[in-house]
C-alpha cells in the first residue's frame, strides 16, 4: 500500500485547531477518505468523525524576473471523535 499521509501540516492555523481536535496533513494525490481514515486508524490509533479534501493547485510566482509555479498539493483536515488525540500536535500559548 502506498503512503497515504505524507507529513502533518504544522502551521499556526492548524495548531489552534488541535483544540477542537481538528488536524491538518499532507496527503497523496490519489488518497481519498476511505484511504486517509485507514492510515489515520492504523499510524496513529484513533478513529475520524469527519475528513476533509481540499486540493490546492499550482500557484504562479515571478521570482528574479524568472516566472516559476509552485506545487499543488492535496490535503486533508480530519476531526477525531471526542476524547481523541494525537500526540505531538500540542499548541502551547
Amino acid at each position: 500500500m502506498q503512503e497515504v499521509i505524507l507529513k502533518p501540516i504544522l502551521s499556526e492555523k492548524s495548531l489552534i485547531g488541535t483544540t477542537a481536535a481538528k488536524y491538518v496533513f499532507k496527503v497523496a494525490k490519489r488518497a481519498n477518505k476511505p484511504l486517509i481514515a485507514l492510515a489515520l486508524k492504523r499510524i496513529y490509533k484513533v478513529d475520524a468523525l469527519k475528513i476533509n479534501i481540499i486540493n490546492l493547485h499550482p500557484e504562479n510566482s515571478l521570482k528574479r524576473g524568472h516566472l516559476s509555479q509552485t506545487k499543488g498539493f492535496k490535503k486533508a483536515v480530519v476531526t477525531l471523535k471526542k476524547g481523541q488525540k494525537i500526540e505531538g500536535f500540542e499548541f502551547k500559548e
